[in-house]
């Protein structure tokens, strides 16, 4: 079961960069990055609904969706400014430095994120997720910089 989620999690890392790259053509299609981002969500809106509905998963009450604080609402927020950013920058970085720039952004934050306990348990910093994060922030260096 394991193995399934972590070849799962390599195909939508796979993904990534895939999505930048048509989002990009389509942004060049329509005349922007921010407008290929509408889109994207757009469709991927109503393929989420296709799929909730094959899947037969009942409507969440609104009751419901709506008795938690109103800052779990931001992620569609984070998600519309992650792809229109990858959708303006890929052209001009590359698939390569964008991911290396991405997975960059993603490990300080979830060393911050982890350390702090925010919104989960506390994972503190010790000398190897430091090690970790030198190494990639090498790793992210030498892919960035030609």
């Amino acid at each position: 079961m394991y193995l399934g989620f972590v070849i799962l999690t390599v195909l939508a890392g796979v993904v990534l960069p895939v999505q930048a790259l048509i989002n990009a053509r389509l942004g060049l299609q329509i005349g922007g990055p921010v407008w290929a981002a509408t889109f994207s969500f757009l469709i991927g809106t109503v393929a989420l609904f296709a799929y909730q509905l094959v899947l037969r998963a009942p409507f969440p009450p609104a009751a419901q969706a709506f008795s938690g604080p109103a800052w779990l609402w931001i992620g569609g927020v984070l998600g519309a400014f992650y792809v229109a950013t990858v959708t303006l920058t890929v052209p001009r970085l590359g698939t390569a430095a964008l991911i290396a720039l991405i997975v960059l952004g993603q490990m300080v934050a979830s060393l911050l994120l982890d350390h702090f306990g925010v919104l989960h348990d506390v994972h503190p910093l010790n000398p190897s997720r430091l090690l970790g994060a030198g190494l990639l922030i090498t790793g992210v260096w030498l892919i960035v910089s030609n």
